[in-house]
């Protein structure tokens, strides 16, 4: 009588295992999809923000070391110091005119 017993523990053994493996399969399952809907959650975010690919590197590394982030392109940067180049040179040629 007790082998019988025995066997019947077992056998709940067994089932309980085969539970516990599809849920951890279903857990598996459910972890994936969960990071997936992450990452395009973030790709969302990052492309509201319209930063060139180029950029994204060196906005993301500001953010990494706690400065605040700069969406400035390197275009845009370009045309800034251009800028500000002229206004300079506008500024000693007052100079030297006066």
């Amino acid at each position: 009588m007790s082998t019988t017993k025995s066997a019947k523990v077992q056998a709940e053994i067994e089932k309980a295992k085969a539970k516990l493996a599809e849920q951890q399969a279903i857990i598996k399952a459910l972890e994936t999809k969960h990071t997936e809907l992450e990452n395009l959650e973030i790709i969302d975010i990052v492309r509201g923000y319209n930063i060139p690919l180029d950029d994204l590197a060196a906005v993301l590394q500001s953010i990494r070391g706690g400065a605040a982030p700069t969406t400035v392109s390197t275009s845009e940067q370009t045309t800034q110091k251009q800028k500000h180049t002229k206004e300079e040179n506008n500024t000693i040629e007052e100079d030297t005119n006066e």
